[in-house]
């Protein structure tokens, strides 16, 4: 039997690989993973005190509707419950959003070298895709408003940028909403918000308030420290989510992802330290990355783009030999590049000592 012809386009998306595959594979013991963007301080002690609590009762099916998580969230945007849908992360929300309203030809317009989920979405959706290339590892705005046409059903902009970790202004994103049809329904992406900390950086949420015809997705898996868990919400109008909800499967989000989320949600002090050991470490991995010569790309987010002037796969698998995982970028146009995570402040001196050993290693591409 035959998939379907968007399937048969596109390979399984690979994450970052997980610390105990390493262990076991190269019997390693100490190991540490800066691949997938997580929190380096784990979860709040309330969230994990929340699901001490409450996991004598995971014999029951969850809250399908999430409602004290729907309503906490709701009250600390400042919007109603029913704009809420929360996911199994924030890219299910994308694949609801995609079975409510992506048909077969429907057209997608999303950046190139963005979230490596987004061709995967439009695959499966068999949609057409305009893809406007990046301009100096951010977003080309212009060239993004210039390929949405009436005909066009969906725009992709993720806020910071996965993998680059730029970010688009206000001023810019004003600018395209006024140069685009008012048609389309916009995903603000803004699965890093929580990190950024630009006086000139949009607030998705806004567009929303003034009326656009937007949804602005959000996640509990990296500044919350739940990425485990995985819980994402989509805020939009009323009218998007209720159809959005015909197509959420039922009981998607798990009785203790919510608890965790609500108490992770409600521990301020958490999200404000590692918002601050984030930023601490991003200062250090700059300025030690300028110090071996290592190009990078400036990020707003817990992340960084490292440009190495060698294949990226084989600078990441010598880094795993090393117990150090961090993500090479094949997938997202980069191929010799990585993306590293910002870590603790004794993770990031790992990497970079580690980094210095293979940069003697493997020489430059000619």
């Amino acid at each position: 039997m035959l998939a379907k012809p968007g399937i048969q386009t596109i390979s399984a998306y690979q994450g970052g690989r997980p610390v105990e595959e390493v262990q076991r594979e190269l019997g390693l013991s100490d190991v540490i993973k800066l691949a997938s963007n997580e929190n380096p301080l784990g979860p709040s002690k309330r969230a994990l005190d929340a699901m001490a609590e409450a996991v004598a009762s995971v014999h029951h099916y969850p809250d399908g509707n999430a409602f004290y998580l729907k309503n906490a969230v709701a009250a600390f945007h400042g919007v109603g419950p029913e704009q809420l849908l929360f996911g199994n992360g924030s890219s299910e929300v994308l694949q609801i959003l995609g079975e409510t309203y992506i048909a077969p030809g429907d057209h997608i317009v999303y950046p190139q070298q963005s979230f490596v989920v987004y061709p995967l979405m439009a695959a499966i959706f068999d949609a057409r895709t305009s893809t406007p290339p990046m301009r100096a590892d951010t977003y080309d705005l212009g060239a993004i408003a210039t390929a949405v046409t009436d005909e066009t059903k969906l725009v992709l902009i993720a806020n910071p940028n996965n993998p680059t970790g730029t970010y688009v202004t206000k001023t810019q994103l004003d600018a395209f909403f006024d140069a685009i049809p008012s048609s389309p329904l916009v995903v603000l992406d803004e699965a890093y918000f929580e990190y950024v900390d630009r006086d000139d950086y949009p607030d998705g949420l806004d567009y929303l308030r003034a009326g656009r015809n937007v949804i602005v997705t959000r996640t509990f898996s990296k500044a919350y420290g739940l990425a485990g868990l995985r819980v994402g919400y989509g805020i939009a109008s009323p009218e998007v989510v209720e159809m959005m909800n015909r197509a959420r499967p039922p009981f998607n989000v798990n009785s203790l992802a919510q608890v965790a989320a609500l108490a992770a949600l409600e521990d301020v002090e958490h999200v404000t330290r590692s918002r601050e050991v984030n930023a601490a470490g991003m200062t250090y991995l700059t300025a030690a990355l300028a110090r071996l010569g290592v190009a990078y790309v400036p990020s707003v987010a817990n992340f960084l783009l490292v440009h190495l002037r060698r294949d990226g796969r084989s600078v990441t698998d010598a880094l795993t030999r090393r117990g150090v995982i961090v993500r090479p970028m094949h997938a997202y146009a980069y191929p010799q590049s990585v993306r590293v995570t910002v870590g603790t402040e004794a993770q990031n001196q790992r990497f970079i000592a580690a980094l210095a050993e293979v940069l003697g290693e493997i020489p430059e591409a000619s």
